[in-house]
């Protein structure tokens, strides 16, 4: 048994069982052997982890309890109770776009991409995502940013695409000529990086969504509550 703690979990409009989501302050139990991705009641310590996952667009706020099995970016347990949860089709739209522009100077990113990644404007989508593909054969892992931006603001599944514009945003900063320049692009321009540690600059860039993510994600189950 474990200590309870906070995680994250999305859900669809069920659970994958086909079940009803419980609703607020109902643990649910899991009885049977715990076996990551296969069997067990499964939530992330960090949000932009549990959104690799995501079935769907809700976002909760859990607490896990029981027995526990971890893995690097996710974890399975015997109880899961969910103390709140946000609806995040728009929340998780616009943290797409603010990925794709943690990337706009590491590419020669089309205005009307721009244009459209600042305002939002559906006016622009589809303009925009002619130029953001024909940009991103020279350009791929910052434009794969903007194009999943802009199929999160097209397709139900906000959640899937949200989570390709962060890989693909910080997949371009760790790939960027110098590890500081990727490092900015990402907001995480404070940590002390070499050029040449890469890999380090992509965690950070990652680490930099999440906190944006979570920081977006609580202000909006604030607002709910108010």
């Amino acid at each position: 048994m474990t200590e309870p703690f906070l995680a994250w979990h999305f859900t669809a409009a069920t659970l994958r069982d086909g079940r009803p989501l419980p609703a607020d302050g109902v643990t649910l139990t899991h009885v049977g052997p715990l076996v990551v991705c296969q069997s067990g009641l499964h939530a992330s310590k960090r949000l932009i982890d549990a959104l690799r996952y995501a079935p769907g667009a809700t976002i909760c706020r859990v607490e896990i309890s029981g027995q526990v099995e971890r893995q690097a970016d996710k974890l399975c347990a015997t109880e899961r109770t969910i103390l709140w949860r946000v609806r995040g089709d728009e929340l998780l739209r616009l943290f797409a776009r603010c990925c794709a522009m943690d990337v706009e100077h590491l590419w020669d990113m089309p205005a009307v991409v721009r244009q459209y990644l600042v305002t939002g404007d559906e006016r622009l989508r589809i303009a925009s995502a002619t130029c953001a593909s024909a940009a991103g054969l020279t350009y791929p892992a910052a434009a794969d940013a903007a194009r999943a931006a802009l199929y999160a603001a097209s397709s139900a599944c906000a959640a899937a695409f949200a989570g390709y514009a962060a890989w693909s945003a910080y997949a371009a900063a760790a790939s960027a000529p110098n590890a500081s320049s990727a490092a900015d692009a990402a907001d995480a321009a404070a940590w002390a990086v070499s050029d040449a540690n890469a890999d380090h600059t992509a965690a950070w860039a990652q680490a930099a969504q999440n906190d944006r993510l979570t920081a977006m994600v609580e202000a909006a189950h604030k607002e709910q509550r108010t």
